[in-house]
């Protein structure tokens, strides 16, 4: 059986293969998946897989989460920040992208923020690559993207070591008071960062 005719297949394959390296195998995946390689919820679940089984690594597979998502996303970053306004025009070019554009260019890094801490997939490409074409500052996008992913993984392993394979469907049953923490959080994030530029604009220090 070929496995790229059965992604299903191939994912199974992939993921016991990452799984046998344990929290290492988190930080190759959120790598690839936070670079822009599609990998829909695999970080999440391989989270998940490694914490059930082994609750005393649980902690380090999410730290290795969190690391491999900070080093992919802050590639696509500064490559955002090196092509600029071209590069960002050719990734906002549909619909979708333009919608994502003018969403960032009104709510800023809220919207980096929100998927990066939502177990839900949601699109995040676009927001990091506005972040960086739009002159944003990293360490401002980096400490966004940490709080978030923090809390989204951290989480994610309390759970798994707690409900271990039934995390799936914890998660899926307390979705709404889930996403409503989520939003406080975000809420909190955002005031705390907003109230930093502030302080650093009195003191003269360019945004």
């Amino acid at each position: 059986m070929n496995p790229l005719a059965h992604p299903v297949a191939a994912w199974h394959q992939l993921s016991a293969a990452l799984i046998a390296y344990g929290p290492p195998g988190l930080l190759i995946l959120a790598i690839l998946d936070s670079a822009g390689v599609p990998i829909v919820g695999g970080v999440d679940a391989l989270l998940i897989a490694v914490a059930s089984q082994s609750a005393e690594n649980a902690y380090l597979a999410a730290t290795f989460a969190l690391v491999g998502s900070m080093l992919g996303s802050s590639f696509l970053f500064f490559l955002a920040r090196k092509g600029g306004d071209a590069f960002l025009h050719k990734q906002i070019s549909s619909g979708p992208g333009k919608r994502l554009h003018f969403w960032f260019q009104q709510y800023g890094l809220i919207t980096v923020f929100v998927p990066a801490i939502s177990p839900i997939p949601l699109p995040m490409k676009i927001p990091v690559f506005c972040a960086g074409a739009l002159q944003v500052r990293f360490e401002y996008f980096a400490l966004v993207l940490l709080i978030a992913r923090a809390v989204r993984y951290f989480g994610l392993a309390y759970v798994a070591v707690h409900y271990g394979e039934q995390t799936v469907t914890f998660v899926k049953t307390h979705g709404w008071q889930l996403g409503g923490a989520a939003l406080m959080v975000a809420v909190v994030a955002m005031l705390a960062l907003r109230l930093f530029q502030k302080r650093e604009a009195s003191l003269g220090i360019p945004q």
